[in-house]
């Protein structure tokens, strides 16, 4: 079954039982899915699995900046919302890594490329998300890159 069956799937059960925020998240994430499938002109074919766990890591970072935004404007409520959607949305993702893991995988890529100052965390930044594309937080990955460079 692909990811995208699961979810309409899941969508059906959450409608069935009532489930409000988990119904309302995943038609929320089946409108972006398929404005996506629109974009890329995949209407037919539909989008393979790394692409719909891309759809879902971006609404995941809107979500994220949400509950920032709404934290520092004092709207816990809202910003509990977000977090909640965040969660059920996080179900569809694979594993993150640990942090361990990531500092390790970044410590071997700078050093197959050869990054050692600040001025290359551009050059060493796109190898170092390809490999831990999904498994990762960008914001996680930048900050220890940053910190290795020093």
């Amino acid at each position: 079954m692909s990811l995208k069956q699961k979810i309409s799937e899941d969508l059906k059960i959450a409608m069935k039982a009532g489930d409000a925020p988990k119904r309302d998240t995943l038609r929320m994430l089946d409108s972006m899915i398929k404005n996506t499938e629109i974009e890329k002109l995949k209407k037919e074919e539909g989008l393979s699995d790394e692409e719909v766990q891309a759809v879902i890591g971006k609404a995941i970072k809107q979500r994220k900046d949400s509950v920032e935004q709404y934290t520092t404007g004092g709207r816990a409520d809202l910003a509990e919302k977000e977090t909640k959607e965040i969660e059920i949305l996080s179900a569809y993702m694979p594993a993150q890594m640990s942090e361990e893991k990531v500092r390790e995988i970044v410590k071997a890529t700078l050093n197959e490329i050869g990054a050692t100052s600040k001025a290359e965390m551009g050059k060493a930044m796109g190898p170092i998300m390809g490999k831990l594309k999904g498994q990762a937080d960008g914001n996680l990955v930048r900050k220890i890159v940053e910190e290795e460079l020093q």
